[in-house]
């Protein structure tokens, strides 16, 4: 089974950046489109943002495009969340994926294996 260990969440206040990473365990990103959703308090987990495996390119949340930014580091074998501008509705637990298909909103197609990062906006 594909494990994850996702990071680097904590408490911020708004405005302020935060970058998250992912490390599998035991296998490469490089043949895996990968994303990041997230789940928020009281809320339906959402799909923000993902990278295929095909040619790079990337999905994202309507709520998070332009201010979030993913990356597949190839030789650290590490997914990345640059998160700027953050806002309180930023507020949840974040878990990055392995996408089975495509790269976009369906989360049906986001497999993860991780206990995610929790992540707090709030002045």
């Amino acid at each position: 089974q594909l494990e994850f260990v996702e990071s680097g969440g904590t408490l911020v206040q708004p405005g302020d950046s935060l970058r998250l990473s992912c490390t599998p365990v035991g296998f490469s990103l490089h043949y895996y489109g990968m994303g990041w959703w997230r789940q928020a308090p009281g809320k339906d987990s959402e799909a923000i943002t993902c990278v295929n495996n095909i040619n790079g390119g990337t999905w994202y949340q309507e709520s998070v495009q332009g201010r979030f930014t993913i990356t597949k580091d190839h030789a650290n074998n590490t997914l990345f969340l640059q998160m700027d501008s953050l806002k309180p509705e930023d507020t949840g637990t974040y878990y990055c994926a392995v996408i089975s298909r495509g790269c976009n909103r369906d989360m049906t197609a986001y497999n993860s294996f991780g206990q995610g990062t929790q992540v707090v906006v709030s002045s």
